[in-house]
């Protein structure tokens, strides 16, 4: 019950970021020559932990593209026999296994629709890497504990790279070279995450909010909390908090906040204000302000695991192997 896979896992993510790093421009100059001359939008398909990154690539790639960039619904393919048109655009599959039958059958359907298809994928002899035109390989090596986290980390900063390929992106070659560090620099200081986790320690709802950019590590936050320590957590936009979930926090259901520099950040500081005006209990985990806005989720999910690790381990449950779940889920 020691988490020392999730922990060693966690250890392992600045050396798969260096990677990355060094083959960031390799990757997006692969996504570029497949990008459609007329790039109608680009669409995200995924499940689970890499459903959350989706959500940081709908925005960085939107943001960069200037084009319209959502999330496929698998569902409409595989039970609806949905018959879709899918030319001019780019889909951008994620699966940490490769190995989803739904995402690989979701993306062949999606290509022969039209759709110029790219996988960032953990194994790039994997089927859904078979699928695609273009592999984006986070090559993390084999992860044994059940709660994805380096491969999460790699797939934001593979998403990076696809929306550099679409466009101007608001981080430079410095950041990237420096967000190795930044992240081993998080990792050596685990200190406020595990005081955070003694005061949730005892609560059984939580809310995680965030807005913008960072919406996604909010999202993978309480994913993290619910598979590992029992606790039903819920990630929210700040502005979708506002409009009704607000009500259901009191003194006995805290808020973890993510706060970063950027346009989110006066909105999210003036919710914290108004929740602790109203005695509930708000947690807040530091990110290092060097790293700018739009790399910010990726120390922002490093922080979320060291929570999720630290609550879970205090809870007196197995990290490592959370019940009823497996590490490859066969959706179809």
């Amino acid at each position: 019950m020691s988490g020392a896979l999730m922990s060693a896992e966690m250890d392992e993510q600045p050396a798969v970021l260096g990677r990355l790093v060094d083959r960031f421009e390799g990757h997006a100059a692969q996504v570029r020559a497949i990008v459609p001359d007329r790039l109608a939008g680009v669409a995200f398909l995924a499940r689970g932990s890499s459903d959350n990154a989706a959500v940081y690539g709908r925005y960085l790639c939107e943001l960069a593209a200037g084009r319209p960039a959502g999330l496929v619904a698998p569902s409409l393919l595989t039970l609806y026999d949905a018959r879709v048109d899918y030319d001019g655009y780019l889909v951008v599959a994620l699966s940490q296994s490769g190995a989803t039958p739904e995402i690989v059958t979701v993306c062949q359907r999606l290509g022969a629709a039209g759709a110029r298809t790219v996988a960032v994928v953990n194994d790039a002899e994997s089927s859904l890497a078979e699928a695609v035109q273009a592999v984006i390989p986070i090559e993390a090596g084999e992860e044994r504990a059940v709660p994805a986290t380096k491969t999460v980390t790699g797939e934001l900063l593979a998403l990076a790279a696809v929306a550099s390929a679409l466009g101007p992106v608001p981080f430079d070659r410095a950041a990237l070279a420096a967000l190795p560090a930044e992240v081993g620099a998080v990792l050596a200081d685990p200190v406020q995450p595990r005081a955070l986790a003694e005061s949730l320690a005892g609560v059984e709802r939580l809310f995680v909010v965030a807005r913008g950019l960072l919406y996604a590590a909010a999202l993978e936050a309480a994913l993290k909390v619910k598979e590992t320590a029992r606790i039903f957590a819920e990630g929210m936009s700040v502005a979708d908090f506002r409009h009704g979930p607000i009500a259901a926090v009191d003194e006995h259901v805290p808020v973890v906040a993510f706060d970063h520099p950027g346009p989110a950040q006066d909105d999210v500081r003036d919710l914290v204000a108004t929740l602790e005006a109203r005695g509930v209990p708000v947690g807040d985990l530091a990110l290092p302000a060097a790293v700018p806005e739009a790399l910010a989720p990726i120390p922002a999910v490093v922080r979320a695991q060291q929570l999720a690790l630290a609550l879970t381990l205090a809870r007196g449950l197995d990290p490592d192997a959370p019940a009823g779940i497996s590490k490859v889920t066969e959706t179809h």
